[in-house]
């Protein structure tokens, strides 16, 4: 399904309520699965968390989590540990392009029984599960924090605990920040130092735990609010003291005109004036998701941007900086791209009507589509935001951001 969007005002006024953070719906749905008792509120309807429930549930033996690859990191090492049953864990071509050897390898050294199916080192996996007896292992930590939060989350059912030692820097520190937190909220004490993490055997008693709704997809309404002309847009729900590194978008859009007011259970974006900004440089390796929404931001904006710290876009549902540096070349941008930088040089014009490829990626879908408040514009597959966010193009109707599906 192709879009084509085009806007009738650059005024936005409205209120918006986002499902919960896809981020810890996942990890509590583990936890869940390991603790029955656990209850969740407002938790994410996206793709992936569904497709997570759907497994979870599943009695086959052949286990197909499509696009997902939260659910493929969390699931290897779920399944990993459950003693007797065996499935085979498969995904999308993409997803079998993934690596996910050093998840594996850890699992391995603890006691797991896996195999890999096709190709060394990729999914799709045949899991024999089993009771894990040690108590430490050691992983690298700069490819991918969803391989350590996995461990995280099944070492809390250990009879002993685990202990994992962390090799290299850290990438996506935030996210290992919030498993920990979920985990201390549920009652499973952690130990988190530079170099390992310590997570206790415990027995999760009943809790109700609430979701605090998704700041990756709050990041599109701040690039609409930043790309108007004026703009007051209520969020819901979220907090000041997020478990979520993205949460970073407040102080970011700051510097590209967007202010946040926090009320009780909401976020009111407003349009400021820029000050003086001729080049936005960050570090995102704590929040990469983030990259492609900003970039896009600065480009209407008509703002130099350099961005470090995103190595792991690579190995994302597409290689989301080479997607970056296609698309918006087409779009009169002057881009490159490092294998884990970005350069943007400030444009003064945007190329109307142009048909943006996505990738089989929720995120570039939606990072570009405030642009149609500059420019009419089409997003191509626009059905791939169902994996994150299925209301966006609904939702970016309520602020006369219209679609036409095209033939």
């Amino acid at each position: 399904m192709d879009l084509q969007l085009h806007s009738e005002t650059h005024q936005l006024n409205g209120k918006v309520k986002i499902t919960g953070s896809k981020s810890e719906s996942n990890r509590l749905l583990i936890l869940q699965a390991l603790q029955p008792l656990l209850k969740i509120d407002n938790i994410s309807n996206s793709d992936d968390t569904v497709v997570l429930q759907e497994a979870l549930k599943s009695q086959e033996s052949i286990i197909d989590i499509h696009h997902a690859g939260t659910a493929m990191r969390f699931l290897t090492a779920y399944y990993a540990v459950q003693p007797g049953k065996t499935v085979h864990l498969t995904g999308s071509g993409r997803m079998r392009q993934r690596p996910i050897s050093p998840l594996v390898d850890a699992l391995k050294f603890l006691g797991a029984k896996i195999e890999y199916v096709e190709n060394e080192g990729f999914p799709p996996l045949k899991i024999n599960g089993q009771k894990i007896s040690k108590q430490e292992v050691q992983i690298d930590a700069h490819i991918s924090s969803q391989y350590i939060s996995a461990l995280m989350l099944v070492g809390s059912s250990f009879s002993n605990g685990l202990k994992i030692h962390l090799n290299g820097k850290i990438t996506s520190l935030p996210y290992l920040k919030m498993t920990a937190q979920i985990l201390e909220k549920v009652g499973v004490e952690t130990i988190f130092e530079d170099t390992y993490i310590q997570v206790q055997s415990s027995t999760i008693k009943a809790k109700n735990i609430a979701v605090e709704s998704d700041w990756s997809s709050a990041s599109y309404f701040y690039s609409l609010a930043a790309l108007s002309t004026s703009a007051e847009i209520e969020l819901s729900t979220y907090h000041k003291s997020s478990l979520q590194g993205d949460s970073l978008l407040v102080s970011i859009y700051k510097q590209l005109g967007v202010s946040t007011t926090f009320k009780e259970n909401s976020i009111l974006l407003s349009k400021e004036k820029i000050t003086t900004l001729n080049e936005l440089r960050l570090d995102l390796n704590s929040s990469p998701d983030l990259a492609q929404t900003i970039v896009v931001t600065c480009f209407g904006l008509g703002i130099a941007c350099h961005i470090t710290g995103l190595h792991t876009l690579k190995i994302k549902e597409t290689d989301r900086l080479l997607a970056l540096e296609n698309e918006l070349t087409k779009l009169g941008a002057t881009i490159s791209v490092t294998s884990d930088s970005l350069s943007l040089a400030p444009s003064s014009q945007i190329h109307k009507n142009i048909a943006i490829k996505t990738y089989e990626d929720h995120r570039m879908a939606m990072a570009f589509a405030p642009l149609a408040l500059k420019v009419p514009m089409v997003i191509e597959n626009a059905e791939v935001v169902s994996k994150s966010f299925p209301d966006f193009w609904k939702n970016l109707e309520d602020f006369k951001i219209y679609h036409k599906i095209l033939p």
